[in-house]
């Protein structure tokens, strides 16, 4: 079957998130399943050059995986005209500059979040990015998880009635890295390296609530740093300058209210490391990676509050598990064939840098609003 190739820059490959996800589960799956069928007929091909700081590292995954195309050298993969789309998995400190630079080198971009430090940064890269022409995307990989897309399909088909609040709670230990190694670079608890939860998570939780339930209109947050020191990855001590836990209240149009809950610093009492509870009039539903639990209104029990005895009620158990009715693949490689028919077939793709800049700009305003103690009101960003 006749290709058409896609050349790509991959840069931060070198990454956990950049090589596991990205390379290993979507591009290279990708092309272990012969591409993405195009409208023509024909298969999208991703044609990979690998970018990075450590071209040992660079060498040892290209050959690990068969490619022969890396380099060190970000500048000269922006001035071959042999790649179409630039990918960036680097820290956030780094994103910006390179985002620029391949924009202005005529590049369609796709994007880890959070698309830059600032708001006002994202929003300009936004606005670049549609002045030169180019197609850009952000990565919102939870939209894509089956879990959330049961949810999706729960709220498109009614069933929750009207919609009173979201719950969601997120997070897992993060080791500190003397007795036990972290399992998170050192970076995400610095905030001079761009690191902190309330940047890494609040983009995730603006596009989940907004493309699930509804836009978000104002935040109420408290962020700590729970654990004022840790061990880098050279076993040398460090003052974690970022917050590690962010507790937030989001109000969302039509009245909805959630609150979502952040940590790294928390012990894991609970089915899967993100679950959102959505309780609405006529049922309610617990949404985590994979599954997803309903208990509709017909079919909800009557809880007496009796605090003199035992409780004798499998609450657990008087939930339905909702049916997959269809496979799900990764996330990551969902996202990234619809970027893919973006790009070559012009495909609608409603991800883009201003949705990035949104989440973005609902992180700031957490933070603003934990700095200051107060609620702070989102407003609309005109396209």
């Amino acid at each position: 079957m006749e290709r058409t190739s896609v050349g790509i820059i991959l840069n931060g490959v070198t990454g956990r998130m950049g090589y596991r996800q990205h390379l290993v589960r979507s591009l290279l799956a990708i092309r272990e399943q012969g591409g993405v069928p195009a409208r023509d007929g024909s298969r999208i091909w991703p044609e990979l050059t690998l970018v990075g700081r450590d071209e040992n590292r660079l060498a040892e995954i290209a050959g690990r995986h068969g490619l022969s195309a890396y380099t060190t050298d970000l500048d000269a993969a922006l001035a071959d005209d042999a790649h179409q789309i630039y990918f960036d998995a680097q820290v956030t400190t780094q994103r910006e500059k390179a985002i620029r630079a391949a924009i202005e080198a005529g590049k369609h971009v796709y994007t880890e979040k959070p698309l830059a430090e600032g708001f006002l940064a994202s929003l300009e890269l936004a606005r670049l990015a549609a002045a030169k022409g180019v197609r850009n995307g952000v990565v919102q990989d939870k939209l894509f998880l089956p879990g959330l897309r049961k949810l999706k399909r729960l709220v498109d088909g009614g069933f929750f009635g009207r919609i009173l609040s979201v719950r969601g709670e997120f997070g897992y230990w993060v080791f500190e890295g003397d007795w036990q190694a972290a399992q998170r670079p050192s970076w995400n608890y610095r905030a001079e390296d761009g690191g902190g939860i309330t940047l890494d998570m609040f983009p995730h939780w603006h596009y989940v609530l907004e493309q699930i339930i509804a836009p978000v209109t104002a935040v109420t947050a408290v962020t700590a740093t729970h654990i004022p020191e840790r061990v880098d990855e050279t076993g040398t001590r460090y003052r974690a300058t970022a917050d590690d836990a962010a507790y937030g209240i989001f109000e969302l149009a039509g009245g909805i209210v959630a609150q979502v809950n952040s940590s790294w610093a928390v012990r894991v009492h609970r089915d899967e490391l993100v679950e959102f509870q959505v309780d609405g009039t006529h049922g309610s539903a617990v949404a985590g990676l994979r599954d997803c639990r309903i208990q509709p209104r017909g079919a909800t029990p009557m809880p007496v509050w009796n605090p003199d005895l035992p409780v004798t009620e499998a609450f657990r158990a008087q939930w339905q598990t909702v049916p997959d009715n269809g496979e799900h693949d990764n996330a990551f490689k969902v996202q990234w064939e619809a970027f893919l028919r973006h790009v070559v077939d012009g495909e609608p793709f409603p991800w883009d840098f201003l949705a990035g800049a949104r989440g973005v700009q609902l992180a700031e305003a957490g933070l603003r609003s934990a700095r200051e103690g107060r609620r702070v009101t989102i407003e609309e960003i005109p396209r």
